[in-house]
């Protein structure tokens, strides 16, 4: 689906630490791809998955050092945040020392695998990165007429931190396994 929404983008991976991505890897990575070299492609953004798919957390500073590497390049940062809510309750920072004030661009924040059912949102910080949100979503087929119902489940969520006491006790009981 990546490629039909940006006319032909793919994911390179880029190595690190128990799934994180190392800002030293990443910085040489982008290196690879010059700018005067149009077909061979260009890097378009940098994303980060939180927590990963291996269950680790980036911690503030290394997402401060990612978004760095991302700035100098000239690149948006996303963080996919599918697991977000889990990273937090594990760190105990803000969502906002966590996010643009580290430096992240957009973040899709997931509700579903805390939770709720088929509820995300897409947070963006950086107006720019997201000034084309909107055509996309509508060209992804995204703009269903009942989706206040699924929206809605972010007010009983987000009410008196239930999002961080789901989460912290999900990663309570994936310790005691």
């Amino acid at each position: 689906a990546m490629g039909f929404y940006t006319g032909g983008a793919r994911v390179m991976p880029v190595p690190g630490p128990l799934g994180r991505i190392n800002p030293q890897a990443l910085d040489k990575a982008i290196q690879r791809y010059s700018r005067d070299l149009a077909p061979g492609g260009q890097p378009m953004a940098v994303t980060i998955t939180q927590a990963t798919e291996v269950g680790t957390v980036y911690a503030v500073d290394d997402v401060k050092a990612i978004a760095e590497v991302s700035r100098r390049h000239g690149l948006p940062l996303h963080m996919d945040g599918a697991r977000f809510a889990n990273a937090i309750a594990a760190t105990g920072v803000t969502p906002a020392e966590m996010t643009w004030k580290s430096g992240v661009d957009i973040i899709s924040f997931g509700a579903t695998k805390n939770g709720c059912w088929m509820a995300d949102a897409v947070v963006i910080f950086n107006p720019e990165v997201g000034k084309d949100l909107r055509l996309l979503r509508q060209h992804a087929g995204q703009t269903f007429s009942k989706a206040r119902f699924i929206s809605a489940q972010f007010e009983a969520y987000l009410t008196d931190d239930l999002w961080l006491r789901m989460a912290g006790h999900a990663n309570a009981m994936a310790a005691h396994l």
